[in-house]
């Protein structure tokens, strides 16, 4: 009889040990979701003529003038471009081996990736090679936030890094309320955000860089009709998509083009 009892309270005691859980469990709050990026709407100023034999990797407006990196090899360079003609003032090109990637300037030096070969090139102001570095992945976009370099491999990843060194010095995963966001490209550092081109999509990423979070998206997919473009080069080949974003902080202007495309685009974004 004792046996029945005992059974019996232990019976109970389990019974209210799981409610007592299953009360725990529903009182627990729930995560925040993560808001959708903001649509961030943009501005037409000017239209400038682009040069379509550039498939353009990275870009630069620095101290007036602005520069821009290329790829595909036999063809990859390091450019100073007139902005009204579209055509390089001065030119480097990489060589035969080469595919060239993203650039950016910092404490004037200029950086600039390969894709595949894991090489990164310093230049002086005046295209003159003074140091080499090894990379250890692919390399897409590259720009700074005044203190570290910031480099895109075409994953969710941005790799902060040493420009002394180029040893990586923090890794931040970039993500929006569906997750990782991948294929990171060309990227530029402006007003504590760091704006990324996503490849083989027709808008710009503002992303968060201490958190990785995308709080904002630019919808660029009518820029080219709105340009007046006599064509789109993504009829020709659907690799010249969308890439290259360079600010100029004097105009508060972001200049936007993709790769061969006919024109370079004046913009702000609201």
């Amino acid at each position: 009889m004792k046996k029945i009892i005992l059974s019996a309270l232990l019976a109970v005691v389990l019974l209210n040990s799981c409610k007592d859980k299953e009360d725990n469990t529903e009182n627990t709050p729930a995560a925040p979701a993560i808001p959708a990026p903001a649509a961030i709407g943009y501005n037409i100023i000017k239209v400038y003529p682009h040069d379509t034999s550039s498939y353009t990797q990275g870009l630069i407006w620095n101290d007036g003038k602005m520069y821009e990196g290329t790829g595909m090899r036999g063809v990859s360079k390091l450019r100073v471009v007139d902005l009204n003609t579209g055509k390089a003032t001065k030119d480097l090109a990489l060589g035969n081996t080469y595919f060239g990637e993203g650039v950016t300037i910092l404490n004037n030096k200029i950086y600039q990736l390969t894709w595949e070969e894991h090489k990164v090139f310093v230049y002086d102001m005046s295209f003159k090679k003074i140091q080499e570095f090894e990379w250890p992945y692919e390399g897409w976009g590259l720009t700074n936030d005044g203190k570290s370099l910031i480099v895109s491999t075409g994953g969710s990843n941005l790799y902060f890094v040493d420009p002394a060194s180029f040893k990586i010095e923090k890794t931040v995963g970039v993500t929006d309320n569906n997750g990782y966001v991948d294929s990171l490209n060309e990227l530029e550092y402006v007003n504590g955000s760091v704006y990324a081109n996503r490849y083989g999509y027709d808008y710009i990423l503002k992303i968060n860089p201490t958190s990785g979070l995308v709080e904002g998206k630019i919808d660029l997919s009518d820029l080219l009709r709105k340009s007046g473009a006599a064509y789109d080069p993504r009829s020709v080949d659907e690799g010249y998509v969308l890439n290259g974003i360079a600010y100029d902080s004097t105009k508060q202007s972001f200049y936007i083009t993709g790769k061969r495309w006919p024109v370079l685009c004046e913009v702000k974004f609201n």
